[in-house]
């Protein structure tokens, strides 16, 4: 007479099992871990896209622009450094013949560059935005205007 005998997982097998799972388990939770830092610093660097956008925006609305460089806080987290210089575009060769004089402009081309800078977890980050305005004439002091 044969008997069957009942063939179930080896205490090896059980332990292969395990470990595999907790293999998969540190891996996923690397990834999601990284995935959240990514996404943390995804939203920072979105506030301060936020925030320059609304300081170019604004700047030198109800002022003269002026060459030079200021600085100043948003909030508690996020500061910034403003640079504004004149622009002068590139020129290109001169073209053979006689070229054409065009009228002399009381308006200048300025290049504004902004820093955004912030601290979190320890590390400094810092994202630059630059833009170009035009600007009147500046305004002669004392003229009262």
């Amino acid at each position: 007479m044969r008997t069957s005998r009942a063939r179930g997982f080896s205490l090896l097998e059980v332990v292969a099992a395990v470990l595999l799972l907790a293999i998969t388990f540190a891996s996923l939770m690397r990834v999601a871990g990284s995935s959240l830092n990514l996404t943390a610093r995804s939203a920072e660097r979105s506030q301060a896209a936020m925030w320059a956008h609304s300081l170019l925006d604004s700047a030198f609305v109800l002022e003269p622009i002026r060459a030079g460089r200021s600085s100043g806080r948003f909030d508690q987290r996020y500061r910034w450094q403003l640079n504004v210089q004149p622009f002068q575009p590139v020129t290109t060769a001169p073209v053979a013949g006689p070229r054409p004089q065009s009228p002399a402009s009381p308006l200048k081309l300025y290049r504004l560059d902004l820093d955004v800078l912030w601290t979190s977890a320890g590390h400094h980050y810092s994202a630059r935005f630059s833009t170009l305005r035009v600007g009147g004439p500046q305004p002669v002091a004392g003229s009262g205007a």
